[in-house]
């Protein structure tokens, strides 16, 4: 067994741990573990009932991995979240309480219910894999991955997240329904007074460490990357390439980081297939879950009924895979 299949044999062990609690969902639970594979964090976007909570719950349980919860209320502070000083009479010194950021997988349930100064709290960490308390750094475990979930239909007493703290996320996945099938067998699992709710490890922090070796390796061919970066340069720029049609759709583009992101993400999905080099395939798999996030739609194209997806497929289709069917350099200035 080659590299590549021993990763995929893993990859599938924990999602089959996790398809023991959650019923379908292998499309969001696979990307979870891509983005732990590129050291990434989630954004999780899905109606309240859907098992999102659960869902990273089992995958930290799968991997025996420490895992921590954090509901964002409006009343939270950047305290209970990274933790704070206590001040001990006893001894006459302060003494630093850690607070739930430090564990393996943690799970902000509902971010944009606090305010921003907590939102901001989660900068340091999610950046610098560290936080600071009195004083003094401390290091965040390895690995170290945030998922934060929001809900897309309610938006009363809600915060909307800065763009500085969106474009940290590697991902936004879109979390929907199961189908009929799938609901079914959630039923019969769970309409009981005791369903199972937990799993036994089939893999290690270590695992996933020296997977991550094994991606770095995969190759990513230059033809490969500049297609990546017609695609990212497409969403700022869309007239330069044959797109201007969107422009009055979209105020402005991804960032840099969904150039980077958009390369491992590439590398990670190879990974999963069992190949150690990245085709357009898989590319154009990951380009919506890294990019949908990073472009802002304008008021026309909230009128006309489109967002950032409908715009990422209208980019797939038009900007070439090869530099030969590309606009000249000179056509796009």
């Amino acid at each position: 067994m080659n590299r590549e299949d021993a990763v995929s044999e893993k990859l599938n062990a924990i999602l089959g741990a996790v398809g023991r609690v959650i019923v379908g969902q292998r499309d969001p639970l696979e990307k979870m573990l891509i983005a732990m594979l590129c050291n990434g964090h989630v954004l999780l976007e899905g109606v309240p009932g859907i098992a999102k909570t659960m869902m990273v719950n089992t995958l930290a349980q799968a991997l025996g991995a420490r895992f921590s919860r954090i509901q964002f209320t409006p009343d939270l502070l950047p305290g209970d979240l990274v933790g704070t000083q206590i001040y001990r009479h006893e001894t006459g010194a302060f003494e630093t309480h850690r607070g739930p950021i430090f564990a393996n997988l943690v799970l902000g349930d509902e971010i944009n219910r606090s305010p921003a100064k907590v939102q901001s709290a989660l900068l340091e960490a999610m950046q610098e894999r560290q936080v600071t308390l009195g004083g003094q750094t401390h290091k965040l475990p390895e690995p170290f991955m945030v998922l934060a979930t929001q809900n897309p239909i309610e938006q009363e007493g809600t915060y909307s997240l800065p763009e500085a703290q969106v474009d940290r996320f590697m991902f936004k996945l879109l979390v929907e329904y199961p189908t009929p099938d799938e609901e079914h067998e959630i039923l019969r699992r769970v309409a009981r007074t005791r369903p199972v709710t937990s799993v036994a490890a089939v893999a290690t922090l270590e695992d996933i460490l020296a997977m991550r070796e094994e991606l770095d390796a995969v190759h990513l061919d230059e033809k490969i990357e500049r297609y990546i970066l017609r695609l990212v340069a497409a969403t700022r720029d869309p007239g330069g390439w044959g797109l201007g049609d969107l422009a009055p759709f979209i105020r402005f583009g991804a960032s840099p980081r969904a150039t980077i992101y958009l390369a491992l993400a590439a590398r990670g999905h190879a990974l999963v297939r069992r190949r150690d080099y990245v085709v357009p395939d898989d590319v154009k798999a990951m380009l919506h879950d890294v990019a949908r996030h990073r472009i802002a739609i304008s008021y026309r194209a909230e009128a006309e009924g489109l967002n950032s997806d409908a715009l990422l497929d209208r980019i797939v289709e038009r900007v070439p895979v090869n530099d030969a069917g590309a606009p000249h350099a000179a056509a796009r200035h």
